[in-house]
């Protein structure tokens, strides 16, 4: 009996190890800078992320590859508001609210994402803008809603608009079969904080291995003296704005009077 008792759990541990599936591929990243400062004359940056696939003695020789590579920013709260034109004046009539959301993402890959796997891997894997979770306040529920949501499709094309949410099919060149780079823009109003890069590779429509990396996005000077006052001193900071503001107000009425 105790044979039997010792043979069974090693046996449903080999049926376990049998049935993942082997890891024949490893990939190596970095990026070309894992801390990026913003100054007072910031206007944009671009990273280049490069990498390389790892293969074993199992792996094929000819095996293609594609990349699929998702680089998200910060996760803030946002609100998205719809306007309407009323008695002459535009107000705002309805608002949804997007929880915990990438301030900044960018999804890229080598060729385009329905080309690269099937409908369900790419909802699975979220790949692609479409299929990225973007959960909102739905009343007293929170969920994720159809890619055609108006005010799912109004916060990307907004965000997109200020070159803070970027898809592309074509930004990630494959150098070499094994060796691979993208270009990451970050433009003037990106935001503080840690960014993760999320690279997935797949091979006839499945995805064979991921790895991550990070880099951040940080504040020096007198921005970063900005910043961290607004965080830690909200009150003394607001006051101290208002009266930036009364002064900027009654210097300009004496400078622009008319005696």
């Amino acid at each position: 009996m105790r044979a039997h008792a010792v043979a069974i759990p090693a046996l449903a541990l080999a049926t376990l190890l049998a049935a993942l599936p082997a890891r024949a591929e490893k990939l190596i990243v970095s990026v070309s800078n894992h801390r990026v400062t913003v100054t007072p004359n910031y206007s944009g940056e671009e990273l280049v992320l490069f990498g390389s696939v790892e293969k074993d003695a199992a792996t094929p020789a000819n095996r293609a590859y594609d990349l699929v590579v998702t680089v998200a920013g910060p996760r803030a709260d946002m609100v998205t508001r719809r306007k309407e034109r009323k008695f002459g004046i535009w107000i705002n009539t309805d608002s949804r609210q997007f929880l915990q959301v990438p301030a900044y993402l960018a999804i890229f890959s080598n060729r385009p994402i329905d080309a690269i796997a099937a409908p369900e891997v790419q909802r699975r894997q979220q790949l692609g803008m479409r299929n990225v979770v973007l959960t909102q306040r739905v009343g007293p529920d929170y969920a994720d809603v159809v890619p055609n949501d108006p005010f799912r499709s109004a916060f990307v094309r907004l965000r997109s608009q200020h070159g803070l949410y970027r898809e592309s099919s074509s930004a990630v060149t494959l150098l070499t079969p094994t060796l691979f780079r993208s270009g990451i823009p970050l433009p003037a109003e990106v935001p503080i904080g840690t960014y993760t890069v999320d690279i997935k590779l797949f091979a006839d429509g499945q995805l064979v291995t991921r790895t991550e990396t990070a880099f951040e996005i940080v504040k020096v000077g007198f921005e970063q003296f900005v910043a961290n006052s607004s965080r830690q001193h909200g009150f003394a900071y607001g006051l101290a704005t208002v009266a930036m503001a009364l002064m900027t107000g009654w210097m300009a009425s004496i400078v622009f009077r008319k005696d």
